[in-house]
């Protein structure tokens, strides 16, 4: 019998189905824990953007680039690992 806790797209997978559906997964939970990690280190770049914008001159903002380009790698492994991550997860 199937089992009922699973959606019904995910009832009936072949052995190979299933190993590449825990291979999608264990991937977007990779990219998750890659955005949580830039999460940390954006919080500690925020510290140093508002003195790197008030006193550096001109364009010259590392700070405040290297904090936009945690931004978007935060945006986009987060969002690509959680629809990588879509769906019941195993159980071990």
């Amino acid at each position: 019998m199937a089992n009922s806790l699973l959606p019904p797209e995910e009832r009936h997978l072949t052995p190979d189905q299933v190993e590449a559906l825990d291979k999608r997964r264990d991937l977007g939970h990779t990219l998750l824990v890659i955005a949580g990690q830039f999460a940390v280190i954006a919080t500690i770049l925020l510290l140093w953007v508002g003195q790197d914008l008030a006193y550096s001159p001109g364009w010259a903002h590392p700070m405040a680039y290297y904090f936009a380009i945690a931004l978007v790698i935060i945006a986009v492994c987060g969002v690509v690992g959680f629809l990588l991550r879509r769906g019941t997860p195993r159980i071990d």
